[in-house]
């Protein structure tokens, strides 16, 4: 018999190299996915946790992304700060954690999220990508028609 202890420990194996996305926002691994451009025909070893209990988030539940053999690029983690502001990401070499940084909210981002505004210029047929100017973890503002997104923010993702 294996002690429950263990059998907790056991849920998602350990990796060689790669990327955790750890605290993520409960409910957004599968937003986290598609930022990452992650699909199920990606050859890439993926591993999603979803609803895990968690000590620091707000309703004690977080989900967490494990990708082998890929590092988050800083547009990554950019994007992924959006829908998962107190997100952690772990790159891991030969199964050590070697760098862990915290999410942090960029100024501006840039051909992300689609502007909710249908008359908007970035929406037309210009070669203009979309700008927000990020307000806080749960607003943007459009710089071009000056709309807010000030929900479900994931919807807008490109």
């Amino acid at each position: 018999m294996i002690p429950k202890k263990v059998k907790e420990e056991l849920r998602v194996r350990s990796i060689r190299n790669g990327s955790v996305i750890d605290h993520i926002t409960a409910g957004n691994a599968l937003n986290v996915l598609k930022i990452l451009d992650i699909t199920g025909t990606t050859k890439a070893i993926v591993s999603v946790a979803m609803n895990v209990p968690s000590k620091r988030l707000p309703f004690g539940r977080k989900d967490i992304v494990k990708i082998e053999d890929r590092e988050l690029i800083p547009a990554e983690v950019d994007k992924i700060a959006l829908i998962a502001p107190q997100a952690t990401i772990n790159i891991i070499r030969d199964y050590e954690v070697v760098q862990k940084n915290s999410v942090v909210l960029p100024n501006v981002i840039t051909h992300v999220v689609r502007c909710p505004n249908l008359n908007c210029i970035s929406n037309s047929t210009e070669p203009v990508y979309s700008k927000f100017s990020v307000l806080n973890s749960f607003m943007l503002r459009c710089n071009y028609c000056e709309t807010i997104i000030d929900s479900d923010i994931a919807a807008y993702l490109i």
